[in-house]
């Protein structure tokens, strides 16, 4: 059966409610509508347990003679002094030095959630690699009479150790024999182990009360919490998603919050800025850094979960400097990661083994997409592409959102408003353009729709806490049920709903967009689903909520990889999402508002979650609230070209703001920001690549690419998009603002714009205009670019390529480029091109890189891009100027000219070889003369 068609009814009452729900979002953030700590019992009851614990007074102790080391893993029983139920303790060693932490009750009264690990970990957890029997050591002493095991790697990772106190019990992490990581040092592990609900139940451990709700809690206190020490640093970064900056501020003490970092996925529309609120994604995943090493710790668990940080300098429990972090959790099995580093790119590394990096996405992806709710109709959506392509802009997606359904019923359309979508589509793909529709998770609740009569009759939907009715609430389309994402009938159901013979008037050019999947519950508790909602297996909303999203998300992916045969790789973007959405697609930082602050904030939200391993992410353009000004949308579009994910996007109340109605210079500078985002197409695309092999982020704080320069560790206004381009955004509406500029050491400093040359370090303030924009190239880099400008991507596909290579201060620079089909998986199978390109002593030269696949699927790709060629080389700070330089491809020798602009007093030196028509797939070397 085809979802699609004619149901139309609609009730005054509805007209009603979605006249409210408008005002609703129209209006600031309700602070009053979410909890905070004192407002969540269990996190309360944590915070009050730390507040009264001594230095390392934990009442938790190792049981005598129960440690043992098999094969991968350390084990123990683990008991409170005053209480009779012994928690199962597992450690174990993965063969690149992660470590595994695992706490749960040796035989609990019931099973606790634990499938968090089998929808995030590679391979369900399979994956996984462990170090061998072999490669482990285990010693114990007695160290002021207390039993201490140590367990050594004595393979390759022999530099990482962990040891293990029996009383009061607590674990270190050691790297070359130093304190990196410490659990329990501080004695605030606590676990309310199951129980069976007694006679005089406390307030808010059976049953708790917000606002007007009731969470009726069947299975009591489930809780745990646990100090995570930070030793030797003052920064720690991650734990997306908040509006705060990127060193975490304290949440104890003067200077910083009075709250803890909350992880909790929720629809928190204008959300506030500096702020530790939970928002619409949640990565459990915190890296520390210090000018001597890196790490990181992964918290595993998918229930509400809360984070005090403390920065402890002099000597906090006799320790030095550390940042000292307690986490804390609602319900389900403690499951955490430690990643010793040592440096930054290592702890990416790790991360990535655990939950797989961000896969190469669809290349079109990576351009510009046009959005606002809503566009109203065909001819609307016609005018704006006619409109883009008139004034010279290029894109590549144009969005539809909620307006375009048959009365909010997904997978329809209004028949009035979209009466040929086909035709729409295939009018969009002759410039290579798509076009995305959204698909929200709530289903509305008509027994005339298709897609709610087979959800229901299938029992496909999350139920009431009673386990029997489904589960109802409020959202756009009114009276709503929601798809359970964690029953597989369900999933495998939903994702068949995208397949060409299920969703009406869809063709292959049509993408998804799954937003409001937190989920959000317009009359729900927090605006999201009652916690005691009933998921397949019995368990309840509480243990699953943070990875709710993630699994539609999920299912949406696999339904747009299974539609087209062969697979292509899809495209969906979420607005929820926990650590391994990454794999499914794009995200976005949700619904900010028009204004400086939200502009300014935008950079440490989108850096916070690159360094979480969310690296296809980005900022609605221009703020979906509100009218920005001429000014800031102009600066707004000079900084959102730098996101991985670029879409302008804006509420149905603002007024419309495609770039030509802003007239001129707005028009020209808009303009001339989205065109350089497409010259950097194969800059962007290459960074992919390298994410998708090593999981390094694409856009960086400054302190990866500079780890021991200690004034960059706070720096969020800079960053650097990949390793060879630095960003510094113009977030000041003054009309000339003056912005400070700090070069890092070691390197050139080459302005994209003007080849103006700064030698770090160096501190300067630039006066900036609006047409001005602060983007420096890094000296020893290449960057490969596509200069012709074209609709879309996808006309970009033959065009041949530029390379700008910026010497450093000995002369050498070095890039890499990468170039595949851009839709399909034939490149897992060698269908690519990925050169190394070297430049050093006057020659460039170009290398097939080592990771090329001899295939005949790398042949028959080759061939396909044999007519590509290299048009131009500009090489930028020589310090003479060749007149000539002979080309050597394929055994033969050519000359060809030179022509070069010398350096003055403000400008490096630039000389251009002009067509040299190397081919991109072959060995060549450009020799100056």
């Amino acid at each position: 059966m085809r979802i699609g068609g004619g149901v139309r009814a609609k009730s005054a009452g509805l007209l009603l409610l979605a006249a409210a729900l408008l005002a609703q979002v129209a209006q600031a953030v309700k602070r009053e509508d979410f909890k905070t700590c004192d407002q969540a019992a269990f996190c309360q009851r944590h915070r009050q347990f730390a507040e009264g614990v001594g230095t390392g007074a934990s009442p938790y102790a190792v049981v005598d003679s129960s440690v043992q080391l098999r094969n991968h893993t350390l084990t123990a029983l683990v008991q409170h002094r005053d209480e009779g139920v012994p928690l199962q303790l597992e450690v174990s060693f993965l063969a690149s030095g992660i470590v595994r932490v695992r706490m749960q009750e040796e035989s609990p009264l019931v099973p606790r959630y634990d499938d968090t690990q089998h929808h995030v970990l590679r391979g369900e957890g399979s994956a996984l690699r462990y170090a061998q029997a072999e490669d482990l050591e285990l010693t114990s002493e007695i160290v002021s009479g207390a039993a201490v095991h140590t367990v050594r790697y004595t393979g390759g990772g022999s530099q990482f150790s962990v040891r293990m106190a029996e009383q009061p019990w607590a674990l270190t992490y050691l790297v070359d024999g130093k304190p990196t990581v410490q659990l329990n040092t501080r004695g605030l592990f606590r676990f309310e182990h199951l129980r069976p609900k007694p006679d005089d139940a406390p307030e808010g451990e059976w049953q708790e009360r917000f606002r007007t709700w009731t969470d009726s809690k069947p299975r009591g206190p489930e809780s745990f919490g646990m100090d995570v020490g930070f030793v030797g640093f003052e920064h720690v970064y991650g734990i997306p998603e908040h509006a705060s900056p990127l060193s975490l501020k304290s949440t104890r003490g003067k200077g910083g919050y009075d709250q803890p970092y909350r992880l909790y996925n929720l629809d928190v529309f204008e959300y506030e800025i500096d702020n530790p609120m939970a928002l619409y994604g949640s990565v459990p995943l915190m890296l520390a850094h210090s000018a001597d090493a890196t790490a990181g710790v992964l918290w595993l668990n998918a229930a509400e979960t809360w984070v005090d940080v403390e920065h402890a300098k002099g000597g906090l429990f006799g320790r030095g400097t550390a940042v000292d972090t307690h986490w804390v959790s609602e319900a389900g099995v403690l499951d955490v990661f430690v990643l010793p580093g040592p440096d930054a790119p290592s702890v990416f590394g790790q991360y990535a083994e655990l939950v797989e990096p961000t896969p190469l996405p669809r290349e079109f992806a990576l351009g510009y997409h046009q959005c606002r709710w809503n566009y109203i109709d065909t001819a609307d959506v016609l005018a704006v592409s006619a409109g883009l392509h008139a004034h010279d802009i290029p894109y590549d997606v144009v969005w539809l959102d909620i307006e375009h359904t048959d009365g909010k019923r997904y997978f329809t359309w209004d028949a009035a408003k979209f009466p040929d979508p086909r035709a729409l589509q295939l009018a969009l793909a002759r410039d290579g353009h798509r076009l995305v529709t959204v698909v929200d998770p709530h289903v509305k609740r008509d027994t005339a729709y298709a897609v709610w009569n087979e959800a229901n009759e299938r029992g496909l939907f999350v139920r009431a806490a009673d386990g029997a009715a489904n589960f109802q609430g409020w959202c756009w389309p009114g009276d709503s049920n929601w798809i359970d994402c964690f029953n597989p009938a369900a999933t495998a159901w939903l994702s068949q709903l995208y397949h060409l013979d299920r969703y009406n008037d869809s063709t292959p050019h049509l993408f998804i967009w799954n937003d409001m999947n937190e989920p959000s519950v317009f009359n729900g508790p927090e605006i999201t689903m009652d916690k005691d909602a009933v998921h397949h297996g019995a368990w309840e909303h509480r243990h699953v909520h943070n990875i709710n999203g993630m699994m539609y998300h999920k299912a949406t992916a696999d339904g747009l990889r299974t539609r087209d045969a062969p697979s292509l790789r899809p495209f969906v973007l979420s607005r929820a999402y926990f650590a391994g959405s990454q794999r499914y697609g794009a995200v976005w930082t949700g619904d900010n508002t028009a204004d400086w602050e939200h502009l300014r904030a935008s950079v440490p939200m989108v850096l916070s979650n690159n360094v979480a391993g969310i690296h296809f992410v980005g900022a609605d353009v221009g703020g979906f609230f509100g009218n920005p000004d001429a000014a800031l949308l102009t600066r707004w579009y000079q900084l959102g070209i730098w996101y991985p994910f670029f879409r302008a996007h804006a509420h149905i109340d603002t007024k419309r703001r495609e770039p030509w109605l802003l007239g001129e210079p707005y028009l020209t500078l808009i303009r001339d920001a989205i065109r350089l985002r497409y010259r950097l197409l194969p800059y962007l695309y290459t960074l992919f690549r390298s994410a998708s092999l090593t999981g390094m982020p694409l856009l960086r704080p400054m302190w990866v690419e500079f780890p021991r320069e200690t004034a960059l560790f706070a720096e969020d206004a800079a960053f650097m998009v990949g390793s060879a381009i630095m960003v510094v955004p113009v977030t000041d509406p003054a009309e000339s603002p003056s912005v400070p500029v700090s070069f890092p050491p070691h390197e050139i400093w080459y302005d994209i714009r003007t080849r103006a040359a700064y030698a770090g370090p160096l501190k300067r303030q630039f006066s900036v205009g609006l047409a001005d924009t602060l983007v420096y190239a890094r000296g020893g880099s290449i960057v490969p670019t596509r200069e012709r400008q074209r609709r879309s991507s996808a006309l970009m596909r033959r065009d041949p390529f530029t390379l700008y290579v910026y010497a450093n201060r000995t002369g050498a620079a070095s890039g890499q480029l990468y170039v595949d089909d851009g839709e399909s998986y034939a490149y897992h199978a060698g269908a690519f091109i990925e050169r190394d390109l070297e430049y050093a002593d006057g020659r460039l030269v170009s290398r097939a890189s080592t990771r090329t696949i001899a295939s005949d699927a790398q042949a028959a790709f080759a061939e396909s891009m044999a007519a590509v060629r290299v048009e131009r080389v500009v090489i930028v700070g020589l310090p003479t100027m060749p007149a000539a330089a002979i080309i050597v491809e394929n055994g033969a020798e050519r000359t060809v000219e030179v022509s070069c602009v010398g350096a003055n007093s403000a400008t490096a030196s630039e000389c251009v070889i002009r067509d040299p028509a190397v081919r991109i797939g072959n060995d060549w070397e450009i020799r100056l003369d």
